[in-house]
């Protein structure tokens, strides 16, 4: 498990001060009022920096963070991470997984057989996420994240067990 969880990506600058326009990755975008500093993850390093000012537009986050003060700064920063630490995270409810820890676990079947790795996790409006397993051949197979199929998932030993419900092979 990483002790950096990503919350959001930014995507551009937003007007002439320096702000920054995020796309938010965590479910819940109002989190970013309560988050006091954060790190900017970019190709040339990571920067711990205090938020100053959070607004929002549309789907997207407004922030304005300590030592950026001009939309010239602010384009330096195009598609960096924005992290938190895991201790500042809302806490995970039951059955709730953050994807970080998903991502690249093996999936085994009821009988231990082992089906694949879980390789993406796919956020709909529905319901329910879908997971994507890519098994050793390369072919994938996409399940939902409901519990008839998935039995089990351990974390800490990176294992997730399923029943492949027939139909969800051929789907």
């Amino acid at each position: 498990m990483e002790d950096m969880l990503r919350i959001g990506v930014v995507t551009s600058p937003h007007g002439v001060k320096g702000e920054l326009k995020v796309y938010p990755t965590t479910d819940d975008p109002d989190r970013f009022k309560q988050i006091k500093s954060l790190v900017v993850e970019t190709a040339s390093g990571s920067f711990p920096m205090d938020v100053e000012g959070v607004k929002y537009f549309k789907n997207m986050v407004i922030l304005k963070l300590s030592g950026i003060h001009s939309m010239n700064e602010a384009e330096l920063y195009r598609n960096a991470d924005l992290l938190i630490l895991r201790s500042q995270s809302a806490p995970l409810g039951e059955n709730e997984y953050f994807i970080g820890d998903l991502l690249q676990m093996d999936v085994f079947l009821q009988d231990g057989t082992r089906d694949g790795t879980l390789t993406d996790v796919l956020k709909t409006s529905g319901a329910n996420d879908v997971y994507e397993i890519t098994r050793p051949d390369g072919k994938t197979v996409l399940i939902p994240m409901i519990r008839e199929v998935v039995k089990a998932v351990d974390v800490s030993g990176r294992r997730m067990t399923i029943d492949l419900l027939p139909g969800l092979e051929d789907a």
